[in-house]
């Protein structure tokens, strides 16, 4: 089985972390399938949100495995197969299949299906939205090993949820549950086991069913406007308002609210 699982249904594509017999844990495999998978979704334009989750009830992703990538990194471990040595040719796939340093503009949609630990917890902090199942627990475990974790947890946490929780989560490696996560804002919904990919969906559907050029322009303005003054963040928006008021779409969703039809949208 490939430890990547990547299908797309109605504007929605879904991957699929499939290694559950070793939690799901990040290998070469896996990165670089998930680096492709990124591309390909960047430059579908019949997909409009995406979906990421992990085979099987127990894990999401106990992050980097340990026995194949870490060793893979240090040089305790030659290059074995094609997987490796794409890797290790080009590093910068490690940071795409992180959403890590590149430009995705379409949103992304985390289903955390148990525990979501280390390089696993540092994925979902590059989606968009989060739905977290009742036994999830999210943690950062490297500072226990005396290792950090530098797959964007470092940039990103203490931006998303309040400064002494990040600093806690980091400093600790303590892990925190469902419903903590989503007290302090790292998840949208906490939801039952059997309701998860339901609920994903149900916010991908709704995305997918809105202008896909205003969703894209949306997190593209949100993401350059972020830790930039209000003069340069204004400046932006301003740019990207007048890109997307010129489009196509901008003239046929009004026109389909006064025509009360469901509008026609090409993304253009």
């Amino acid at each position: 089985m490939p430890a990547l699982i990547f299908e797309k249904r109605n504007h929605i594509a879904y991957l699929t972390l499939n290694r559950p017999e070793v939690h799901n844990s990040l290998n070469p495999e896996m990165l670089v399938s998930l680096a492709a998978a990124w591309k390909e979704i960047d430059g579908d334009d019949a997909i409009r949100a995406t979906i990421v989750t992990g085979a099987g009830k127990v894990a999401f992703s106990a992050g980097a495995d340990l026995g194949r990538l870490i060793p893979l990194f240090t040089g305790g471990r030659k290059p074995e197969d094609e997987w490796d040595r794409k890797l290790l040719a080009d590093r910068k796939l490690g940071d795409i299949a992180m959403l890590r340093g590149c430009d995705m503009d379409k949103p992304v949609i985390s289903a955390v299906n148990g525990f979501c630990i280390a390089g696993g917890m540092e994925l979902i902090e590059g989606t968009d939205l989060r739905v977290a199942a009742e036994n999830a627990s999210f943690g950062l475990q490297e500072v226990k090993w005396a290792i950090i974790p530098a797959a964007g947890s470092l940039a990103r946490l203490q931006r998303q949820i309040p400064y002494c929780k990040a600093m806690e989560i980091l400093l600790t490696g303590n892990r925190i549950d469902a419903q903590e996560a989503w007290r302090i804002g790292l998840v949208n919904y906490v939801v039952a086991q059997e309701k998860l990919i339901e609920k994903a969906d149900e916010l991908a559907a709704t995305i997918a069913q809105n202008g896909p050029l205003a969703v894209r322009k949306i997190k593209e303005a949100v993401r350059r406007c972020s830790g930039r003054p209000y003069e340069e963040a204004f400046k932006i928006e301003n740019e990207i308002a007048r890109e997307v008021m010129k489009s196509e779409d901008a003239k046929e969703g009004p026109r389909s609210f006064m025509e009360k039809r469901k509008p026609n949208y090409k993304g253009r």
